[in-house]
């Protein structure tokens, strides 16, 4: 019995899946610089039209990507640690506040019992936990210590990317040329239109929705910097880097400012800018970064893509997670070209004149 070319294809996809789960432990490197190399390779292709070396465009546009990277963790890391200080501090007279006001307010007004609003007992659980936690860390740490092979371990991935990153980009163009020529003959050209369709939504989401952090990161943590919220910078930029799924940046980054801004100033009317910053960055999305940065050529739904980042964590952990929506979205544009050869399909001509008849 003949294999055909769909349960070929299916066999090769589930074949793939249960490598990548059997091989995740040590694919965090190799994705990674893939992704980079991906995303560096029309720069450097640009490069080389204009008569550079492949070696030497590749060159150009790691060290510009080097320097990106470089200069947003020194700029991004002092802020960040600054705030999570700021923060640390802070809590402490947030507790105070909440048990001098909100909660009698609570009970007067709800009827609640005390000792279901114990927030000191609360706050002694977390600490007893956190302490545990503390002395697990610890023990991870000097374990860690103690086995080198460990450590070395994590350098190695950390000296992997840029290496991964640099052979993958100078070799792209030729490994994707390979790809193609392996393939049997009558599906190349079906091949290399569902390729094209496959780059342009892959570059779609992942330059237009990285660009789409970017910004909205950006207009958050500067928005929120201006109108006085001492935490402001690092729910910004938590907000932004989370916004890659629908409406969770938006709704945990308005969450948290608007309790950090009412614990900030234990005034209800003094939120309002919050709500003034986090309305800006949702027109500022919709309006101009989505459509400008992004298009409408991804076509995944808010719950396909929300769906697939919590069943490629679920499945295959941090890669998962990384892997979600690329996939999701390459999936996406062969599950368009099976209904648009289903709907030329014989079998669906049959079913309209039926219903015709």
């Amino acid at each position: 019995m003949r294999m055909g070319p769909l349960w070929f294809g299916l066999a090769i996809v589930v074949f793939l899946g249960w490598l990548i789960y059997l091989l995740s432990p040590i694919l965090a490197p190799f994705l990674v610089g893939a992704l980079l190399a991906y995303l560096g390779d029309p720069l450097a292709d640009r490069l080389e039209a204009w008569h550079l070396p492949r070696t030497l465009a590749v060159v150009v546009v790691f060290v510009v990507m080097g320097v990106v990277v470089l200069g947003a963790v020194l700029l991004l890391v002092p802020l960040l640690e600054a705030q999570i200080a700021a923060l640390a501090q802070a809590v402490p007279g947030y507790q105070k506040w909440v048990n001098l006001h909100m909660l009698p307010w609570l009970q007067s007004k709800l009827g609640i019992s005390a000792r279901y609003l114990d927030l000191n007992s609360l706050v002694g659980l977390l600490s007893k936990h956190w302490q545990q936690a503390g002395g697990y860390a610890a023990h991870l740490a000097d374990t860690l210590s103690r086995s080198g092979l460990v450590l070395l371990g994590w350098l190695a991935n950390l000296v992997l990317i840029p290496i991964v990153t640099f052979y993958l980009l100078r070799d792209w163009d030729r490994l994707i040329a390979y790809i193609g020529e392996s393939l049997p003959a009558r599906f190349q050209s079906t091949s290399a239109e569902l390729a094209r369709e496959a780059d342009e939504v892959l570059g779609a989401f992942l330059r237009g929705q990285l660009s789409v952090m970017l910004a909205l990161g950006t207009v958050y943590a500067v928005g929120l910097w201006l109108i006085g919220l001492k935490v402001g910078i690092l729910i910004g930029v938590v907000a932004g880097v989370v916004s890659f799924v629908p409406y969770l940046g938006f709704t945990l980054g308005l969450i948290a400012a608007l309790a950090a801004m009412f614990f900030q100033t234990h005034d209800v009317l003094a939120v309002w800018p919050v709500l003034v910053v986090f309305g800006i960055g949702q027109v500022l999305e919709s309006a101009v970064f989505t459509p400008l940065l992004v298009g409408d050529r991804i076509g995944l739904h808010p719950v396909a893509v929300i769906f697939a980042v919590l069943a490629g964590g679920q499945l295959f952990g941090f890669i998962g997670v990384l892997l979600a929506l690329p996939v999701a979205a390459v999936l996406a544009v062969f599950l368009r070209h099976l209904h648009r050869r289903y709907r030329g399909s014989a079998f669906y001509r049959d079913r309209q004149d039926d219903a015709s008849a």
